[in-house]
């Protein structure tokens, strides 16, 4: 009997080393299990635990007293950038209302790189589309500046084409923080990742009403769901959630796991792109930043959880406020909220925002830039690590730019039939490029008249003969030897060009067999031309070119005179801000600055300008200009309702394959190029086909006229001389006279040849031979 409770004793002993043993190793398993999860969520959210997209804007809008403004533009852009018209005066940050003269806005804030402030209220009082006062209506304050932020433009998106803006736990107000656990998670704070009790209540909740009211998962065991689980329900995958969701709560405290989850909920679909957590919804649905989100928006939004779609305010406003409700009054059970404040909250209407869609802005701009960044950056960094992006897009000038392409083109195709095209592939294309000449920004480029047909970009990647559009800077070299009054030959001559024999001939008949300089150009007599090209010299035109930094081949031929060799269009614009800029080429720029998640500025684009020519000889090619306005091939302007100083060039080519207008005041300079991508003739020169879609663009954008004119730089002189011979004029004398501006340098010094023995005595240019 003893021997054999022995071997009981020894065999529960050995069952008890057995049990104990077993129970160690499950307990080791698990550990490990637990490590190793703990070791993969933190592997995902210790580095960079979302991929946001970056966000590209365009520039800020300034406006200022004086300012001349595009009231319908202006009033587009503003609904673009989420203010609303109201009928009272507005009270809220995004309202606006326009009664006569006066436009009231409440600003939103300013968020760009190191400029910050907070939105406030201001008064514009604008009389004859143009701004006479900016007052700040809370403060009384007159302003002499006002500036409007940027407008999203687009968003460069990675695969999971999810948009969310990124807060910390300490930006999240209390009331949002405790509607979210009232919705979603009551016993947050007092369990360790699952909650006996919350699957028990649910489970009798649903067995009450005969069907599924609640849910038992936490909070913690929803975000490992979302972010390592697949949605099918089988027991394995549950089992997982469970010790994921433990797991994660040995990793994190409860705020970092709050804070994450706050982060990464779906809340919302802009078209066809996920709006996640409560940052970036706040701004979708209430139109501001997460720390300005009341009581009842904040109750709104924690209802939003359990179905963005169908309690969106947008779809259905009425299951919203009745989902809101439901929340605030969890929020006042569980001790959160007073009573007055939960009464307060019930009381207030559920107003969202209003939202655009998200769609592609700007489209050739945004390919252009998108384009170049590489250079600068990783891509995969672009599309994921929430950057932003500030560009120097005007988008009231990109728009005026689009419309004014789009409106011309379609005009030339209702006057000439010969233009029409069935297929989106072969219709008659255009491109304009907008560019402030001192700075070189970019301010608006359409590279074709429609992105959705053809996103080849005239602008940047096309390459096409500038006809007469090259003829300044044939005109610029030959100012070292001749003066705008110096007389050119018209007569009709031949010239050798790599073996073979060349004639130029005009476009029109011209008259005189003599012109001057400065008439040869506005009229753009390509015999004459041709003649001055060849007496500077060819080889130091071609280098003139060369060092405004074309990139495509050139030859010193005679032909190149008349633009014969393929430019590309942004080339040329560039090459043109050079005369506008006094003589300083800048590089184009489209960006402005770079600015990470953190709000921290990577990288600023500074100015990069480079003289090419001096302020003298600036000076007298925007005067040879002018008079292609005033009095040139561009003198139609006038009629058009263009009335401030201008100056620029037409162009044609051969056949009329080609037909441009580039012009410019002090303040902006716009390229158009009017075409058909297979060299087809467009049957209309610059001056008809181009010309007047830039105007119809000044005339949209008038904050960019400010009507001023260059100024005089030292080292030009202006002199009264004859017409006719190019010579000092002689009083009573001299049939016609003309007052003329000169280089210091040549000015002519003998009185006119012709005239000042009373008789003719030869022809003779300001500059002797």
């Amino acid at each position: 009997m003893e021997t054999k409770v022995k071997e009981n004793r020894e065999t529960g002993k050995r069952l008890f080393l057995l049990l104990a043993a077993a129970l160690a190793s499950a307990a080791l398993l698990l550990g490990a299990y637990l490590w190793h999860l703990s070791a993969v969520i933190d592997k995902r959210f210790s580095t960079r635990r979302w991929s946001v997209p970056s966000t590209i804007y365009s520039d800020s809008t300034l406006l200022f007293p004086g300012q001349r403004i595009n009231e319908e533009t202006l009033k587009e852009k503003l609904r673009r950038l989420a203010y609303r018209t109201v009928a009272a005066e507005p009270g809220r940050m995004g309202e606006m209302r326009w009664q006569g003269n006066l436009l009231e806005i409440f600003l939103h804030d300013l968020d760009m790189p190191s400029k910050r402030r907070d939105g406030f209220p201001v008064k514009m009082d604008i009389q004859d589309r143009e701004i006479s006062s900016i007052v700040r209506t809370d403060t009384g304050e007159t302003l002499s500046l006002l500036e409007i932020e940027p407008e999203e433009i687009t968003l460069l998106f990675g695969a999971e084409r999810e948009q969310r803006e990124l807060v910390s736990i300490n930006q999240v107000p209390a009331h949002l923080k405790y509607a979210v656990i009232a919705a979603e998670d009551s016993r947050f704070y007092e369990h360790h990742g699952f909650d006996v009790r919350g699957i028990l209540r649910a489970l009798y909740t649903n067995i009450r009403h005969g069907e599924v009211r609640q849910g038992g998962s936490t909070l913690t065991q929803q975000l490992v769901k979302n972010y390592f689980l697949t949605p099918e329900r089988t027991l394995k995958r549950k089992l997982k959630e469970f010790f994921m969701a433990v797991a994660m709560e040995l990793t994190y405290n409860k705020d970092e796991i709050l804070e994450i989850y706050l982060n990464e909920i779906y809340l919302a679909q802009k078209g066809s792109i996920a709006v996640c957590g409560v940052g970036e919804a706040s701004r979708f649905y209430f139109g501001k930043s997460v720390e300005r989100l009341s009581l009842s928006e904040a109750a709104a939004m924690a209802g939003l959880i359990k179905g963005p779609n169908r309690y969106s305010p947008y779809e259905n406003a009425n299951r919203c406020r009745e989902r809101r409700d439901w929340v605030l009054r969890e929020l006042l059970s569980n001790g959160w909220i007073s009573p007055e404040a939960c009464d307060e909250a019930l009381a207030a209407p559920v107003e969202p925002a209003g939202y655009a869609a998200y769609g592609k802005k700007a489209p050739y701009f945004i390919d252009y830039l998108v384009s170049q960044l590489p250079v600068y950056y990783d891509p995969d960094d672009l599309s994921s690590r929430g950057l932003s992006l500030f560009t120097t897009l005007d988008t009231q000038v990109q728009t005026a730019a689009e419309e004014a392409l789009d409106a011309g083109l379609r005009q030339l195709e209702r006057n000439n039939s010969a233009l029409r095209r069935r297929e989106d592939g072969e219709k008659l294309q255009g491109a304009v490029v907008v560019m402030q000449p001192r700075t070189g920004y970019i301010l608006a480029m359409a590279g074709g008249r429609d992105y959705t047909a053809s996103q080849f970009n005239r602008v940047t990647q096309a390459k096409r003969q500038p006809g007469s559009a090259f003829k300044p800077f044939v005109y610029l070299t030959a100012l070292d030897r001749f003066t705008p009054s110096s007389v050119l030959s018209n007569e009709p001559r031949s010239y050798d060009m790599d073996g073979r024999t060349w004639q130029p001939r005009n476009t029109h008949p011209v008259a005189e067999d003599g012109l001057t300089l400065r008439r040869a150009l506005a009229v753009s007599d390509n015999l004459a031309t041709v003649d001055l090209a060849v007496k500077t010299g060819l080889l130091r035109i071609m280098n003139t070119a060369m060092n405004f930094r074309f990139s495509t081949p050139l030859k010193p031929w005679p032909s190149l005179a008349l633009g014969a060799f393929e430019v590309i269009p942004l080339e040329l614009a560039r090459a043109f801000c050079t005369f506008a800029a006094e003589g300083v080429q800048p590089n184009p720029l489209f960006m402005r600055a770079l600015v990470d998640e953190k709000g921290n500025l990577l990288e600023k684009r500074h100015l990069k300008i480079e003289r090419r020519v001096s302020p003298e000889k600036a000076y007298v090619m925007n005067s040879l200009l002018r008079s292609v306005v005033t009095e040139g091939t561009a003198h139609s302007l006038l009629s058009m309702g263009i009335s401030f100083p201008a100056a620029g060039k037409t162009g044609t080519t051969n056949d009329n394959r080609d037909a441009w207008f580039v012009g410019y005041t002090p303040d902006i300079l716009a390229l158009v190029w009017v075409g058909f991508d297979n060299g087809d003739p467009v049957h209309a020169e610059g001056s008809v086909a181009a010309l007047p879609i830039w105007a119809d663009l000044m005339k949209s954008i008038p904050q960019y006229i400010s009507g001023r004119w260059f100024r005089q730089p030292p080292g030009v002189v202006t002199r009264t001389v004859c017409r006719e011979s190019g010579g000092l004029a002689v009083p009573n004398a001299c049939p016609e006279t003309v007052t003329e501006v000169f280089l210091l340098k040549n000015a002519p010094g003998e009185s006119c040849p012709v005239h000042r023995y009373g008789h003719a005595g030869g022809m003779g240019g300001g500059v002797p031979w």
